[in-house]
This record gives structure tokens, C-alpha cells and sequence, in this order.
């Protein structure tokens, strides 16, 4: 989706693709980062909160009347500055876990934004999952300690959004979201973003893709247009070897290991304030 609309059109996209989702036999739909309010912040702050709290309640109510697992997220404004917010979403309507983007990433997010407190931690139809936003994945242990509580799947909703120098080389490198398979061995979902600014000096560099275990693609977008991409996950093949190889060597981490999952655990379900 694009990351510079009015909510009004992205709440309309975001309906659109749970009902497309739904119809394609997804169990589960992923959203780019901020897909409902949109990253693009001179318009993000001037919206209401409750328009805000509207658009959330309207998708909650497409993601039960469809019966699918739906992940969106929202700029939400609290008494200190904003949270850059994952919102999962149950097939029946009900939001079971919140996520807020740990490391904060460009000018406008840095000024604006702080960062949360928890990694992510949940469970999809009995699954463990996980999600990190953007900038996050570029920070291994926010998703390998989950993957060592047992996560399988990362879900990992982005706006690789900026200058337009950058952005190519973003595509290029392939820098924007690597994929997590090679150092953790569970699924990656990745739903970025597209489109430019609207004074047109920014632009996102696409390329949302799912990947499997050992970091082979599954389904890729490309970088201009919108897109929805589907895949069949084979959890049998997420064996989390290698974070449960670190569990294990070397022996004096072993200890410390053990009291960060505790950790993740124990806070999972705390809401983001």
C-alpha cells in the first residue's frame, strides 16, 4: 500500500484487501507499517484520535466479518508524543496483542515518536509468532529471542520509505529488510510499502516478499505499484535451529538466555502506553 494517503483512502484499501485476502483462502492478512493513519507525518498530525480509533474499529469489524486474521498498524498519540503501533487482530474482531516499533527510524519518527518497551509474542491459531516494524529488523535479538520462546513466524510490516538516491540503493543492496531465515530458521513476512511524497523528494522501496526458513522466496512484489502477494507456510520446516543452537553455546550465556525469555514472555501481553 501506499505510505502517504489520507486515512480515509487507506481504511478503503485496507478493507478492500481483507475481503481480497479472505477470498483467496488466506488465514492471514499483513498490512504495511502504519498502513491506516500512513507515515507520512505533516497529515498524520493533524488527525483526530478518534477518526483514528474509527478507522482501528471499522477494520476489526472487515476482520470478523470475513473470519481472518488481520495485522494493521496506526500512528496512535499518547500524552507523550506517538506510538508507531502493530495491531493484531482476531477473526472475531478482537485486538489480542500490540506491538510498538522499539528503534525509531528517521527525522520526522525521532521528533515525533518514542520507542516501546517489549518484544513481540503471540500466538495465531495456536502458532507463536512474532512481529518487529521497519527499522527493527535490522536488530537480530527483537526477533531471535522470541524465536527462542518458540516463535516460528516473523511478521514484519514496513515503510522503507526516503530520499529517492537512497531508496535505489535500498533496492539494489537489498538492505531495506534482509531476510531472517539464514540466522534463525522461521518465516518472514514482510509487507512494505509504496509511493512517493507528496511534494515527491521521497519514495518507498517496495519489494514486501514472504520467505521460507532458509531464506528462499516464496512470493515478492515489486517496488511500484500496489500488490498482494500469497504463500502456503510449511511449519515443519521453521526448526528455529540456530536460536536454540545459541541457547545452548556458549555454556556461561546459558543462564542469561533463560532470563531474557522469561522476560519477553512475562511482558508479551502488556499494552503499549
Amino acid at each position: 500500500m501506499h505510505w502517504a494517503k489520507p486515512l480515509e483512502h487507506n481504511l478503503a484499501r485496507t478493507l478492500h484487501y481483507i475481503q481480497a485476502a479472505a477470498e483467496a483462502g488466506s488465514r492471514v492478512v499483513l498490512f504495511p507499517e502504519t498502513n491506516l493513519t500512513g507515515y507520512y507525518f505533516p497529515d498524520v498530525l493533524r488527525l483526530d484520535p478518534a477518526t483514528v480509533a474509527d478507522a482501528l474499529a471499522q477494520t476489526q469489524a472487515a476482520a470478523a466479518r470475513h473470519r481472518i486474521w488481520t495485522l494493521v498498524g496506526t500512528l496512535r498519540r499518547t500524552a507523550d508524543r506517538y506510538l508507531n503501533l502493530a495491531h493484531v487482530i482476531n477473526p472475531d474482531g478482537a485486538i489480542v496483542h500490540e506491538y510498538a516499533k522499539v528503534n525509531l527510524a528517521g527525522r520526522d519518527e525521532k521528533q515525533y515518536c518514542r520507542g516501546g518497551d517489549k518484544l513481540s509474542l503471540f500466538e495465531l491459531d495456536g502458532i507463536l509468532c512474532t512481529l518487529v516494524i521497519c527499522r527493527d529488523g535490522r536488530h537480530p535479538e527483537l526477533y531471535r529471542l522470541p524465536a527462542m520462546a518458540g516463535a516460528q513466524i516473523l511478521f514484519h510490516p514496513s515503510c522503507s520509505s526516503d530520499e529517492l538516491e537512497a531508496v535505489a540503493w535500498k533496492r539494489i543492496s537489498g538492505r531495506a529488510q534482509q531476510p531472517v531465515g539464514p540466522n534463525s530458521k522461521i518465516f518472514h513476512c514482510v509487507a512494505n510499502t509504496i509511493g512517493e511524497s507528496p511534494d515527491g523528494r521521497q519514495t518507498s522501496s517496495g519489494w514486501s516478499f514472504i520467505r521460507e526458513p532458509n531464506g528462499l522466496p516464496l512470493a515478492e512484489a515489486g517496488f511500484c505499484q500496489e500488490e498482494m502477494i500469497t504463500a502456503v507456510l510449511d511449519l515443519s520446516r521453521a526448526d528455529r535451529a540456530y536460536p536454540l543452537d545459541s541457547l545452548q553455546n556458549p555454556p556461561f550465556l546459558r543462564p542469561h538466555w533463560a532470563a531474557m525469555i522469561e522476560q519477553v514472555r512475562a511482558r508479551a501481553d502488556l499494552r503499549p502506553e
